[in-house]
């Protein structure tokens, strides 16, 4: 089977206490409940930098252009389980957009330290890259996940180089 392509964009700025990035609570779908990063399925005829751009617009309700994305790496999640939710996830960083991020009605956006993810309403993978990316490694990761769906197996990471 293969992987469904999605992308990931994570808004940084700096805050009264350092370094914050914007993570949203999942109203709907895969992963409801669960503290996500915005961003979603590449359409058809998109390229992932375009997906970043119009998932972030759709999720969050700002405008970030293109050549304000920060590539930072890809993540492919594999659920032995449920191989139909395999992901191959490109991962991209801001800190420009136009708008204030507001709730849509798949995300309710909130501001988080970057020095203290709500890891415990999270997909349990998000600690072992997230910070990473965030922090400026370039890293292509492997996440196995367990039988459960949501506690994770196995962890590979390995430097990421850019694809023209």
């Amino acid at each position: 089977m293969t992987a469904a392509h999605v992308t990931l964009c994570f808004l940084l700025r700096d805050g009264a206490d350092g370094e914050q990035v914007l993570l949203g609570t999942k109203k709907t779908g895969f992963g409801r409940g669960k503290v996500v990063g915005v961003g979603g399925h590449v359409e058809p005829g998109e390229t992932a930098s375009q997906a970043a751009c119009r998932e972030v617009m759709e999720e969050i309700n700002v405008v970030v252009a293109a050549k304000d994305l920060i590539p930072a790496g890809t993540v492919d999640f594999v659920f032995p389980a449920r191989p139909e939710w395999n992901m191959a996830t490109t991962v991209f960083l801001t800190r420009t957009w136009e708008g204030e991020p507001s709730e849509s009605d798949e995300i309710a956006p909130a501001w988080f330290p970057v020095m203290q993810l709500p890891v415990d309403r999270m997909w349990a993978d998000a600690e072992h890259w997230l910070p990473a990316m965030i922090a400026g490694q370039r890293i292509a990761v492997r996440v196995a996940l367990a039988a459960d769906n949501e506690n994770v197996a196995d962890v590979h990471t390995i430097e990421w180089v850019e694809q023209p």
